[in-house]
């Protein structure tokens, strides 16, 4: 309890520094009324969600995801305004200083907030803020279909052209919309792709999430079939379960429903794609992740069945493990197909220009087509969302992949 009333009064002096602004702005009281009324909705609506109106634990349920999303974006709009009027302060306090030293009348006084300066600190706050609402209300469902062709040497002859499509992340716990789900979904088959790969995270916790939207991912085709494999959300961990036994049995129903809607789900195994007299190995490991993420990942185990020389391509939910992993393995794993970092929801993407997002401190390899010592991973945006219920910039993302060989100089 302590951990809230520090963040309420913290949320406070922020709150008032905005209003000063708003103050200094506008001299319609309503304006500045109306902005105590928002934020006190606000964070009261955050406070109860986390606390009181808590009844599932560690579970960030929608209603949870949603009063983060509001309290994200109006606390940007705060923490954007008081730059510019603390620094204002800091120069009224100076000026005071030196009317109390030199002035006249040896008053300390200060000098009245600038107008101009308080509606340029509203309107550049304004952006992150319009920004995270656009993204809850229409940038978490902007897809985007993403298309790369990879050249290989070694690719058998016979897949020179051959396509896959990867979506990864779904989340389907934090869905609210199906008819945009539903175009995503017809979006994915329009890309007429030989086969479909999903690398993890179909839920956010609970297997149950799924069962609404069974019929439309059951819709999916690829005439060389669907394979999945787990991501860190689908083992359960982030639920106080009653019993291990209930935790078990969650993974075992999201098993079930993966094959019901026609996955093959890859549990630390391999399996062959073939075309004529020619083969790809396809390798799929369970979770495999750096900085406290579960790893059940075992890829000496997953690729027993299949030969050094095969040409791999290897679905692995968490980049990092292509990098501290895959990428040192004996096996030349030509391309990895990984997903986890959402590109953190939240970014600047000007394709030729700029790619940035705060995630790229954590992942080195966060989004897109990487290449390191002869091996490509993609790492798929996400095409779901969690925590902040919306995306700004980083947009749902729906992958296609053409496999070329490279041709003889």
């Amino acid at each position: 309890m302590l951990r809230f009333v520090v963040f309420v009064i913290i949320y406070l002096v922020l709150g008032f520094y905005s209003l000063q602004a708003i103050k200094t702005a506008s001299r319609h009281a309503w304006v500045y009324y109306t902005f105590i009324v928002i934020s006190l909705i606000v964070v009261g609506n955050f406070i109860f969600q986390f606390t009181l109106g808590s009844s599932d634990g560690r579970v960030l349920s929608r209603p949870k995801s949603y009063a983060f999303g509001f309290f994200l974006a109006l606390l940007s709009f705060q923490l954007i305004t008081i730059l510019f009027l603390f620094s204002e302060d800091i120069f009224r306090f100076f000026s005071g200083m030196y009317q109390k030293i030199f002035g006249v009348d040896r008053e300390f006084t200060l000098p009245a907030r600038r107008r101009f300066l308080s509606l340029v600190a509203l309107g550049i706050a304004a952006l992150p803020f319009g920004s995270l609402l656009y993204g809850m209300y229409k940038g978490k469902y902007n897809f985007k279909v993403l298309k790369y062709n990879l050249e290989f040497d070694d690719l058998p002859d016979d897949f020179d052209g051959y396509t896959l499509t990867q979506i990864s992340d779904v989340h389907s716990g934090s869905f609210d919309d199906e008819t945009k789900i539903s175009y995503a979904i017809d979006l994915i088959n329009k890309q007429k792709s030989d086969v479909l790969f999903f690398t993890g995270d179909m839920v956010n916790n609970k297997a149950e999430e799924m069962k609404p939207w069974m019929a439309l991912f059951s819709t999916l085709e690829a005439p060389d079939g669907k394979f999945s494999v787990l991501g860190n959300h689908d083992y359960g961990d982030y639920v106080d379960w009653d019993t291990e036994e209930e935790k078990a049995a969650n993974l075992d129903d999201l098993k079930k429903i993966q094959k019901e809607m026609g996955f093959d789900l890859i549990l630390n195994d391999s399996r062959y794609l073939e075309r004529n007299n020619s083969k790809i190995a396809l390798v799929g490991v369970e979770n495999w992740g750096r900085g406290g993420f579960k790893k059940s990942g075992d890829l000496k185990k997953a690729a027993h069945n299949i030969d050094k020389n095969d040409f791999k391509i290897l679905l692995s939910h968490d980049p990092s493990h292509w990098e501290d992993v895959v990428i040192h393995d004996e096996y030349h794993y030509h391309l990895t197909l990984s997903g986890h970092t959402h590109g953190m929801q939240f970014g600047i993407e000007i394709p030729g220009w700029i790619k940035w997002s705060p995630i790229k401190w954590r992942y080195k390899y966060w989004a897109g087509i990487y290449k390191e010592l002869g091996q490509f991973i993609n790492v798929n945006r996400g095409f779901g969302f969690l925590g902040y219920p919306g995306r700004v910039g980083i947009w749902p993302e729906i992958t296609v992949i053409t496999l070329k060989k490279k041709a003889i100089a």
